[in-house]
């Protein structure tokens, strides 16, 4: 049995989800009602179940440029299939073929994913379907407030304690109002670092953060001379956060905020009784100036980070190549993006 929900079947995709003993919050209809407010596609969940296996795939389903057509993609962060149950390998093939079917009865000719570095379901999927092994994320083990500050490599300890030291406070909530802080720090930062315009959101977007997954974020903050100098917003479920989205202001940079707001969210979620925070990686997957501040949280992490690149159709999918190319005199054709025709 296989069967498609839609945004609209918030309730009944969250139900869904919650029985799979190792859901993370990516799963959630809440956390990615915010990403189809910023433009990213259609959210759909995929649930299939037959002879003991489950499984589910949250994606975003993406108009191309041929009508009728579409493509899917992992929504911002991670996810991919997570299986539950039987997994031996005949049935795991089973469920591929079926996915397969279904995505082309839906007319979507392929789909890119991002893993889930702390799930691992990479690992499953290899048996099955092609899986591309990039750079390493970092995690904090949040068993015990001893654990966390073992795990701190030296240098990062003594910024912790330099900032404690020069006054920086920490402190959390989920209160809409912090919000005009978080935007104009973030999009500071954004600036600063050149982004992407697709790293700038709308205010829809916050808000739908705030209203959507309530009960699932908690805004950390840093204050220094009763000025907010650094925001983070961490997700959480299932005994597992996330860090969602920061920014920091250029100026108090010596002050180390985010490694003290940072330091100050694993003890809370440690408190709360959560299990890992996951960091994430560098920019690209590489072991970057922003990789490496992650990996000083945790000298012991080791969780690798995998993508997948899936077409169902190829036929279809050489068609929206060869469209692009004939409306794009500058189309790299040997690019290795994908998928191609969105390069």
């Amino acid at each position: 049995m296989i069967r498609i929900y839609c945004i609209k079947e918030s309730f009944l995709w969250d139900e869904t989800v919650k029985t799979f003993e190792r859901y993370d919050v990516y799963y959630l209809s809440s956390y990615v009602k915010a990403f189809c407010i910023h433009g990213d596609g259609e959210p759909e969940l995929l649930f299939y179940e037959a002879d003991g296996l489950r499984a589910i795939y949250v994606y975003m389903k993406r108009k191309t440029i041929m009508n009728g057509v579409y493509d899917s993609i992992t929504p911002y962060g991670y996810g991919g299939v997570l299986l539950e149950g039987d997994t031996n390998i005949n049935k795991l093939q089973e469920f591929w073929d079926v996915y397969i079917k279904k995505m082309r009865e839906l007319n979507i000719v392929d789909n890119f994913v991002r893993y889930h570095p702390v799930l691992g379901n990479a690992l499953l999927m290899k048996e099955i379907t092609d899986v591309i092994d990039l750079g390493k994320t970092i995690v904090i083990d949040l068993s015990s407030p001893e654990v966390i500050w073992e795990n701190i490599v030296s240098k990062n300890r003594n910024m912790i304690r330099k900032a404690e030291k020069k006054g920086v406070t920490i402190y959390h909530a989920h209160d809409y109002a912090l919000f005009d802080d978080f935007i104009r720090i973030y999009n500071a930062t954004m600036d600063k670092d050149n982004a992407e315009e697709y790293y700038y959101f709308k205010e829809e977007f916050y808000k739908s953060i705030h209203e959507d997954l309530q009960g699932h974020y908690e805004m950390f903050y840093a204050v220094y001379e009763e000025h907010i100098i650094a925001m983070s917003i961490i997700l959480f479920a299932n005994q597992q956060m996330h860090y969602h989205l920061s920014g920091s202001m250029m100026e108090y940079r010596n002050l180390a905020p985010t490694n003290l707001l940072l330091y100050n969210a694993a003890l809370w979620g440690c408190e709360q009784g959560y299990k890992t925070f996951h960091l994430g990686g560098g920019v690209g997957s590489g072991e970057d100036n922003l990789y490496k501040f992650k990996a000083s949280f945790n000298r012991k992490s080791d969780y690798q980070f995998s993508i997948g690149k899936q077409i169902f159709n190829q036929d279809i999918y050489n068609e929206l190549v060869k469209e692009r190319a004939s409306q794009d005199i500058k189309f790299d054709r040997e690019s290795s993006f994908f998928p191609l025709y969105r390069s």
